[in-house]
């Protein structure tokens, strides 16, 4: 009896079937990557790289380039952004890490038309235990003796003052702070400062400016 034929078509078409099969599962493997590399891409964003207090402006040491995942809730400044942003000064104060936002910072001036900036080089003895921020009134008395006649105690002089920003304190605990005062009134306070026989002292909040 003769032996019948052996299919080898059958036996063919199984490593093709296979070869399909696992094509497929690689091109589904490769649409799973893309998908992912889309959806986690990451972008160039702008980041604090120290703490930079309310009122200061902006220097190139205070900002560094972070990579996030793209995400619509967050909108931070690009990295292309770096340029403009220097110089500009912040709005709030700023923790190192956090993301900048456009809110965070403003190219508005510290101070108002004809006012002249004075930088007063103060020992923590002589400002109030309140951090001074930007924007806040002080009154400036000066100290020294006067010379007065008499035993009659003479009343300080004072010049009221409105900080436009506040450095950060020198390795001898003296803090430098701009104060904003009137075109009269900057010559004069400067010499107070000179003579090292100043105070700091918040003005009242009801005060009106000078």
């Amino acid at each position: 009896m003769p032996t019948p034929p052996r299919r080898l078509g059958a036996r063919r078409r199984r490593p093709a079937v296979l070869a399909m099969a696992t094509a497929l599962i690689a091109a589904g493997g490769l649409g799973g990557a893309a998908l992912y590399n889309s959806s986690g891409q990451r972008i160039a964003v702008l980041a604090l790289a120290r703490d930079v207090p309310m009122g200061q402006v902006l220097s190139p040491d205070d900002l560094t380039v972070a990579h996030i995942a793209g995400d619509p809730a967050l909108h931070p400044l690009d990295a292309q952004d770096l340029s403009r942003t220097v110089g500009l000064r912040a709005t709030t104060d700023l923790k190192r890490g956090s993301l900048l936002v456009k809110a965070d910072v403003t190219s508005d001036p510290a101070t108002q038309p004809g006012q002249q900036i004075v930088g007063i080089a103060a020992k923590h003895s002589q400002l109030p235990a309140t951090r001074l921020q930007p924007g806040l009134q002080i009154l400036v008395v000066n100290t020294s003796d006067g010379k007065a006649d008499g035993p009659t105690t003479r009343t300080p002089d004072t010049m009221t003052a409105v900080v436009a920003m506040v450095g950060r304190p020198d390795t001898d605990g003296s803090t430098v702070i701009d104060v904003a005062v009137g075109p009269a009134d900057g010559p004069r306070l400067a010499q107070w400062v000179a003579s090292g026989k100043f105070q700091v002292i918040l003005a009242p909040r009801t005060a009106g400016g000078s």
